[in-house]
């Protein structure tokens, strides 16, 4: 198992990993952006087949750590994931999406993503027992949520209202470290 996480810059049609070439295109306000993946892909409680989707920041000024995913017409949510801020030195000026390295067979499981230009981007929150194990397998803490509300990111449409997302947004965020240990979200990366 590769323990490292794999970072990827996504060039229309030129980077590709793990038998994917994913292509991305983007908006500002809500950093729409398309990938497309020739594999599958984890994300927080369901795995997406190989294909195109979009990815947005919920429209909110206040509080720009809560992502969602589309289907490339936009008219099916896949989910609604919370994220803490991950941050890089130096913005890129493309696309950068980090994933997990999984055992052989197992899909990647999207870590973070970075919108072009910007220094902070948007590092995923998993269920904790999927957190714990991302942890071990990568040597590095994960975000993470109490398994039994992972079930409410993947509600349809018509149920994600506004009130839902402020619900989901107070749910308590804890990191799992390799160790197995569980912490407060701030320690496990501070200095990030």
């Amino acid at each position: 198992m590769n323990k490292t996480t794999t970072n990827v810059i996504l060039l229309a049609g030129l980077a590709f990993l793990g038998g994917m070439a994913p292509r991305a295109l983007a908006d500002d306000w809500d950093q729409r952006t398309i990938f497309t993946f020739s594999g599958p892909v984890e994300i927080p409680g369901q795995v997406l087949d190989a294909g195109t989707y979009v990815f947005k920041v919920v429209d909110s000024a206040s509080d720009r750590n809560v992502v969602q995913v589309f289907s490339e017409d936009d008219n099916h949510l896949y989910g609604t994931f919370l994220t803490v801020p991950d941050y890089h030195q130096r913005p890129s000026g493309k696309t950068i999406i980090n994933f997990e390295e999984r055992a052989a067979g197992d899909p990647e499981a999207v870590k973070a993503w970075f919108y072009p230009g910007d220094n902070y981007g948007h590092d995923f929150v998993y269920p904790r027992a999927k957190a714990a194990a991302l942890a071990k397998a990568n040597n590095q803490p994960v975000a993470s949520m109490p398994d039994e509300l992972a079930g409410k990111t993947t509600k349809p449409a018509k149920s994600m209202n506004e009130s839902s997302v402020a619900a989901m947004k107070k749910t308590p965020l804890k990191a799992q470290k390799p160790t197995g240990q569980e912490v407060e979200v701030s320690e496990a990366f501070a200095g990030k």
